[in-house]
């Protein structure tokens, strides 16, 4: 699986082996210690590979975060944890994080999961000092087959909260940099670090992959060079990548300046994947107008042809994990939590309207507030009797904007509440501190309406985790003193990317504060069996689309999408991030000029075909010949 590049363009064509020699050394399946490498036999497949795709052995899932909790030890107290499996080293206590999806990604696989070994690489949220990163790099694969990636402090901090959140981050959600406070202008140094960063991951996962067999799927758009890096090393690498955030259209990607050297790298994978359709279609876009490429669909499936090589496009949104919020729902400290909201709201004659969503600036939450202050105002009946709870999870990005839509969101809540309020009473409640996701989740059980009004998001799960906890269980429905009758409402943004799937939600643009403002008195006002038919339509959906048939239905696309591997010939050509595959069929042979010079001879009627401005061959592809000589067209 040596990566062949090189220039020798009349090599490429012969199909010989290139000329220098293989590597003798093929990278173990496991490493016990970061860095040091066991000597293999040689790699006796490299012509033709195994094109037994199943079952799957093992998968690699590669994203910015490891599904890990990692806690210091402090010397004056125990380290508590609630989760039942977890490890320590002499300085950490580690346990699974069971909210990532990465892990839910595993439990949805089914009984695959018992044949399938799922191994992850990626950073862990907490920094880890030099001297204790080899103790915890083998704790971390012994007890959760983590492969953790240690960075320096500074360099994450470029490539994470200076490339990903300040430049990547703002453009893909249609923010354009305009000014220095807006968006993060483009910064040469970041996105070299951004590059380093991928490329460290590419090292780590070389010390795990056994290219033959394994399966990597890389998440998210903090790694998207990561997949040049993989074919560089091993041209018939069984990648897949899937985006969590949207795709800019293509009037708003390209004015980012390595926008070729993304999509290139993004080409590299086999499949890669989207929440919706529309994503997908910025991608292809792009693709067309700056790399001239051509798309189409064969059987259901888009593929993109890209030097000989089909790259699959894949979309489908993913889901939440069914068991797990289903298990929350039946935990005692969620009953309570119910109860105690119970008699806070519903006892007292209020109704409640949610909202949960990250304190950042495209999630809308001023524009919900201001809906929530022009309802009041249109429908006074409303006032002492519906309250908005706007839950407020910590930004994941650093910056000015963060700060400045923090002091707007607090000072528009106090004004709204200084107009409307009465003595025990407040029209809007904003909780600002971290919850349990139990205390989450209940919540859901109680609001009547859940707002999610981002003005723009990648998938959005919260309308999903709402529905299913509207749906409740039997302790609930005696608590809530319902009989088999569940109902919930929907008033979401039609910017998002669960909006597509939730046919029985209000759609709203979340920038028209007056239509949003009639969307939520419509959610109150709708009669309750058909909120129930709204509920029921949209449990369906959730209830079996969950990240388990996400997971599967992308694997099952992924290992389509690499059986061309074994009836294809690869050579890597180019340099950097322009690196690509060139993929032959295996009965590719070179012209050879002593055939062509006899069949010339003995012929009587001969055809030349000379292309010239973009006849044959697109332009991008294929250089036509500049002119063409009398001299020429009269030997012809």
């Amino acid at each position: 699986m040596v990566s062949r590049s090189y220039s020798n363009l009349l090599e490429l064509a012969s199909g010989d082996s290139p000329t220098f020699g293989r590597m003798n050394r093929q990278i173990p399946r496991i490493m016990a210690v970061a860095g040091i490498m066991s000597n293999i036999d040689n790699d006796s497949k490299e012509s033709s590979p195994s094109s037994d795709l199943s079952p799957k052995d093992r998968i690699i899932i590669v994203a910015n975060e490891l599904p890990i909790r990692a806690q210091r030890k402090l010397e004056t107290s125990s380290t508590s944890t609630s989760t039942t499996h977890c490890c320590s080293s002499k300085g950490w206590t580690f346990s699974l994080d069971e909210n990532s999806l990465l892990l839910q990604l595993k439990d949805g696989l089914g009984s695959e999961a018992t044949t399938t070994e799922v191994i992850y690489v990626g950073c862990l949220k907490e920094d880890i000092h030099p001297n204790e990163q080899e103790e915890v790099y083998q704790l971390l694969l012994e007890n959760f087959k983590c492969v953790p990636t240690f960075l320096p402090l500074d360099l994450y901090t470029r490539y994470y909260h200076g490339f990903c959140k300040q430049q990547l981050w703002p453009l893909f959600h249609y923010m354009l940099p305009l000014s220095p406070d807006l968006g993060g202008r483009f910064d040469r140094s970041l996105w070299q670090a951004y590059v380093s960063v991928n490329k460290i991951f590419a090292d780590r996962i070389m010390e795990v992959i056994n290219p033959e067999d394994d399966f990597v799927w890389i998440h998210d758009y903090h790694l998207m060079v990561l997949p040049t890096f993989l074919r560089k090393r091993f041209n018939r690498v069984k990648l897949g990548f899937f985006l969590h955030s949207p795709f800019p259209s293509s009037e708003i990607y390209k004015t980012l300046p390595i926008r070729e050297e993304l999509l290139r790298a993004l080409l590299n994978a086999d499949l890669i994947g989207f929440h919706t359709f529309d994503y997908a279609r910025h991608f292809l876009s792009c693709c067309s107008r700056m790399l001239g490429l051509t798309y189409e669909s064969k059987r259901g499936y888009i593929g993109l042809e890209y030097y000989g090589r089909t790259v699959s496009i894949k979309i489908l949104p993913v889901g939440i994990h069914m068991g797990q919020l289903r298990s929350v729902l039946s935990l005692p400290e969620t009953e309570n939590k119910v109860k105690e909201l119970i008699e806070e709201y519903s006892k007292k004659g209020r109704r409640m309207l949610l909202g949960v969503d990250d304190m950042d600036i495209f999630k809308g939450i001023t524009l919900k507030l201001l809906a929530m202050e022009q309802m009041l105002t249109q429908h006074p009946e409303w006032q002492g009797k519906v309250v908005l709870v706007q839950i407020a999870n910590p930004a994941r990005g650093k910056g000015k904007d963060v700060k400045e839509m923090k002091a707007e969101t607090y000072s528009t809540v106090k004004r709204i509440n200084q107009a409307f309020g009465r003595p025990g009473y407040d029209p809007i409640v904003l909780i600002d501190a971290p919850l349990r996701f139990y205390e989450r989740v209940a919540y859901y059980v109680v609001a009547e309406c859940c707002l999610v009004t981002a003005v723009r998001d990648g998938m959005n799960l919260i309308p999903y985790e709402y529905i299913v906890s509207r749906q409740g269980n039997e302790k609930l429905d005696k608590i809530l003193k319902v009989e088999n009758h569940h109902k919930s409402m929907l008033v979401v943004s039609e910017f998002i990317g669960c909006s597509p799937s939730l046919s029985g939600a209000i759609r709203v643009n979340p920038w028209n504060v007056d239509a949003v403002a009639d969307a939520m008195d419509s959610a109150l006002e709708v009669a309750e069996p058909e909120k129930q038919l709204r509920h029921e339509k949209h449990y369906k959906y959730v209830s079996t689309h969950d990240v388990g048939y996400w997971a599967r239905s992308f694997l099952q696309d992924l290992e389509r999408s690499c059986g061309e591997h074994g009836r294809r010939r690869c050579w890597g050509i180019g340099f950097g991030l322009s690196f690509r595959v060139v993929a032959l069929d295996q009965s590719f042979r070179k012209l050879s000029m002593e055939h062509i010079v006899s069949a010339y001879k003995r012929t009587k009627t001969r055809a030349i075909l000379l292309d010239y401005d973009d006849t044959l061959m697109p332009q991008g592809l294929m250089h036509g010949l500049a002119s063409v000589s009398e001299q020429t067209m009269s030997a012809v």
